[in-house]
């Protein structure tokens, strides 16, 4: 079933907006074609008006979303052509989605290393110098086989073993320090799996994804981890919920930095059999030892009572209520024939 408890400290965090801040924050979003991105900003669209919420990334993006709201060309290692976009549009906060993912890091380590710490340097930077507000996710991918992996607590051993899980810590790290050092506003929350109805982009979580397309498509799934692996996952209303929620919540609620939030845990195997309730599915595994690797080191389950008690993290979406969602989500992308975020909201 959905989970529908709303406690009063999250009202409160809903609340700051309103009464600390009565103009609307002007938010850029990095890697905004993304699968979070583009949700996210048509989330803050609806609350904080589309002239407010300016979308970024290097690709040539759908008409929609032109039609939607300012989209820029912005690349992360470009910092003055950064800076220029933060002045022109008179930022007051940054939603930092550009990187790469654990998979496609590993393919292109160098790639990687400018991407996700000389592009997020940048970012943080200039947040520094225009003291604007910085929202940064990090990973379950920032821990690794030494930490406690059921559950995982926020402070912990972090040792990863691949440069997305690295550089992630390497995030977490720096914007601690600029919190303290200069007073920089950083928030970060650490990601499970995100599971939604865009395709996925090289994350070795993508399987739950694909699952759905091939159960509507063919009826048989190709699994490249194995039936038993366990991992911390979110519907990506939560996720893009989580986001809103952290970002609007008083800087003087936060006891911490970086958060741990999940909404449920489970293995192919389990999502496979609640896929199987409703449309049939046959299932093949093809293991890819890197990926399985990847997974292995990573937790089971994310220790989240921090974020429930700070800004009152209260994820909608278990699994039970997820797998029919999702079903008709990607029927509905599958029917258009158009691969792009889905309305949520």
């Amino acid at each position: 079933a959905v989970v529908s408890t709303q406690s009063t400290g999250g009202a409160a965090c809903s609340r700051a907006m309103s009464t600390e801040n009565k103009t609307p924050p002007r938010t850029l979003i990095t890697g905004s074609l993304g699968q979070l991105g583009l949700t996210l900003a048509k989330e803050m669209r609806l609350q904080y008006g589309k002239e407010r919420v300016v979308c970024t990334d290097i690709r040539k993006p759908p008409k929609i979303v032109l039609q939607s709201g300012p989209y820029r060309y912005a690349n992360i290692l470009n910092k003055q052509g950064l800076e220029e976009i933060l002045v022109e549009h008179r930022i007051d906060q940054v939603v930092h989605f550009s990187a790469l993912l654990s998979a496609i890091g590993e393919q292109n380590v160098t790639l990687a290393l400018q991407v996700n710490i000389e592009g997020f340097h940048n970012i943080i930077d200039l947040c520094r110098i225009h003291e604007l507000k910085l929202f940064c996710p990090s990973t379950i991918g920032a821990f690794g086989p030494e930490t406690p992996s059921n559950p995982t607590p926020d402070f912990t051993i972090q040792r990863p073993k691949t440069i997305y899980g690295v550089s992630k810590v390497y995030m977490e790290l720096l914007g601690e320090y600029y919190h303290h050092r200069y007073g920089l506003d950083f928030r970060s929350a650490r990601f499970p799996g995100i599971i939604s109805a865009t395709m996925p982009g090289g994350g070795t979580t993508d399987y739950a994804v694909q699952v759905f397309y091939d159960a509507i498509e063919t009826g048989h799934h190709e699994c490249f981890l194995s039936p038993n692996t366990r991992l911390p996952m979110m519907y990506i209303s939560d996720c893009i919920q989580s986001v809103v929620q952290m970002m609007e919540c008083p800087e003087d609620k936060l006891t911490q930095r970086t958060y741990n939030i999940q909404a449920f845990s489970f293995t192919p195997a389990e999502i496979f059999a609640e896929i199987q309730k409703h449309v049939p599915l046959t299932v093949e595994y093809k293991i890819d030892p890197v990926r399985e690797k990847i997974a292995s080191t990573w937790p089971q389950v994310l220790e989240d009572t921090q974020a429930r008690i700070d800004w009152s993290w209260n994820p909608q979406y278990d699994l039970q209520s997820m797998v029919p969602y999702m079903l008709e989500k990607v029927r509905g992308q599958l029917e258009t024939e158009i691969i792009q975020p889905v309305e949520l909201f």
